[in-house]
């Protein structure tokens, strides 16, 4: 695409000679319009933006000093080169301070014109590469902190609620239906998942990194705002952002918007699976939740696929779900809940716990042994697996462990020994979730000082587990459960703690302050100040220390 360019000159011979003499073409440029003065130029601007003006000094009406004034004030982004038939160091220093590229006196030299634009795009175009890379790695920033703070919601780290700081600008997101959610995952019990099992512990990281990538490259390729947040090991919840409108135009009864809602969804699955299967040579399922979801409403979304997906016999790669729609039997949705109590009394190194829900599992068995109609075994069977997965990716289950109990998982054990091998597990689980405790507690506290150290810039929640040697979704529960606080929650109440002691003692601006604690736009610095204390950062300040130390410029300064 060519590059656009505006010629300002009173002297018609002038602009004709620019536009005959200069290789435009060559220069990738097209003349778009000639001004004879500083107003038409303005209009001209104003209706047919350009990425160049060449422009005389000396005119009528408006002048070229006060035409590049104009241009600058108006916040017009172009660069400009001026022509002027006057040696006057005035003007240059003049021009310069208005950011202009060059200037060229006339009669004018068109070779050395001609090399000075070519420069210039140059330089522009350079740079605009360079803003636009920034605003690739910025926006992946963004969308990173984004999945964090889905991660949380979906995992019930979290309160989501509009007085939550956090929000900032979101808080009118919270009730609106605006989430399709698609939970990817591996069938870790079938043959097909055999040779996935037996990677080691370092091929399976990157392969669920592969994965990850797969699915927001093809997510961006359709240009689809999304999010993908990897649950656990071998499973993937997409989150696809997009109104009601997005699948029908409102003209649609529920019954119509229902159907639509699964045919779009359904391919979007579809295609999602394709491309795993294409790109990183596996076999997942889907599981969609049967309506968009709000924000609010994630973690009982997530909850009701992903029991279904464990509980579900049918192999259909494609499967929808919801509280509504439930086609497991009672039995099941009982011994999930009881799982689920299992699996957090072990996190929570809480043996008595563990013990109970062994007891409840066990009269549940026996309660439905004998009406089950032949489904309480594979029931049981999935519910081992979800446990498997439970306790490896809260690293309670070593790896010889996890390999004994797949042996013994593949030769279709019935419900006895399959009961037993949960009690045996679970119990070995929590007590190795209780000699981790203390390590836990010793890990947290060097996390803690970790991220204290590193608030002044952009620190994951990745960095911070990689730095105690946890993974991130372990060690964004026990962080939680430790300082009552996602890792997120912390990090903005340490910056914002920092900030207000900065504002109070210190005489620094408050985009400077932004920069110390972390945030790299002083706008959405002040959202969240806003959001944390009530105030504004300048009304904190005179609030505490009132004016003597406000700095230059910034009691007027714009900050709602």
């Amino acid at each position: 695409m060519n590059g656009k360019v505006l010629l300002v000159d009173d002297e018609q011979h002038i602009t004709r000679n620019l536009e005959k003499v200069i290789p435009w073409n060559m220069l990738g440029l097209e003349i778009v319009g000639t001004a004879k003065n500083g107003v038409e130029a303005l209009e001209l601007l104003q209706e047919t933006p350009a990425d160049l003006v060449l422009c005389d000094i000396r005119m009528p009406v408006m002048d070229g000093l006060e035409l590049v004034r104009n241009i600058r004030e108006q916040g017009i982004a172009c660069e400009i080169i001026m022509l002027s038939g006057y040696q006057d160091f005035s003007y240059t220093r003049a021009a310069i301070q208005y950011g202009v590229k060059d200037y060229i006196l006339k009669p004018i030299p068109y070779d050395e014109l001609t090399g000075v634009i070519a420069r210039v795009m140059s330089e522009q175009r350079h740079k605009r590469q360079q803003v636009k890379e920034e605003k690739r790695k910025l926006d992946r920033i963004i969308d990173l902190a984004n999945e964090k703070i889905l991660y949380d919601v979906l995992m019930d780290y979290t309160e989501i609620t509009a007085d939550n700081w956090l929000m900032a600008g979101q808080e009118q997101q919270l009730g609106e239906p605006q989430y399709t959610m698609i939970v990817l995952d591996i069938d870790a019990g079938s043959a097909d998942a055999r040779d996935w099992r037996e990677w080691p512990d370092k091929e399976r990281k990157m392969w669920n990194f592969a994965v990850c990538n797969v699915l927001r490259e093809t997510l961006q390729l359709a240009g689809v705002q999304h999010a993908i947040i990897q649950m656990r090991d071998g499973e993937w919840c997409v989150l696809i952002h997009g109104e009601q409108s997005d699948v029908f135009n409102g003209q649609a009864g529920p019954a119509e918007f229902s159907q639509r809602f699964e045919t779009k969804s359904a391919k979007w699955a579809d295609t999602l699976l394709a491309s795993v299967r294409k790109n990183a040579k596996l076999q997942l399922h889907a599981g969609i939740y049967d309506q968009v979801a709000a924000m609010n409403e994630l973690s009982a979304a997530y909850k009701c696929v992903q029991r279904g997906m464990q509980l579900s016999t049918e192999t259909a790669p494609i499967a929808f779900y919801g509280n509504e729609r439930s086609g497991d039997f009672e039995a099941g949705r009982t011994l999930w809940d009881i799982a689920e109590r299992l699996i957090g009394a072990m996190k929570r190194g809480d043996a008595g716990g563990v013990e109970a829900e062994q007891k409840r599992l066990a009269e549940q068995l026996h309660k439905a042994g004998a009406s089950a109609d032949g489904r309480l075994e594979p029931l049981l069977h999935f519910l081992a697996l979800h446990l498997m997965r439970e306790l490896k990716e809260a690293d309670l289950l070593p790896r010889e462990r996890e390999d004994a109990m797949w042996r013994k998982m593949d030769l279709h054990f019935g419900v006895k020994d399959l009961f037993a091998e949960i009690r045996q597990a679970t119990s070995e689980g929590v007590v190795r979730s209780t000699d981790k405790r203390k390590l836990s507690e010793r890990q947290m506290a060097d996390a803690k000082q970790f991220m204290d150290r590193h608030l002044f810039r952009d620190l994951s929640v990745e960095e911070a587990a990689t730095h105690v040697g946890l993974s991130t979704s372990h060690f964004s529960l026990l962080f939680k459960q430790t300082y009552g606080e996602t890792f997120i929650e912390y990090i903005t109440r340490a910056r914002m703690e920092t900030a207000k002691l900065l504002l109070a003692e210190t005489p620094k601006s408050v985009a400077q302050i932004a920069k110390e604690v972390g945030y790299a736009e002083r706008r959405y610095f002040t959202k969240v100040f806003m959001k944390y204390t009530g105030q504004i950062p300048t009304d904190y300040r005179m609030a505490v220390q009132g004016t003597s130390l406000m700095t230059a410029g910034e009691e007027t300064e714009e900050e709602h």
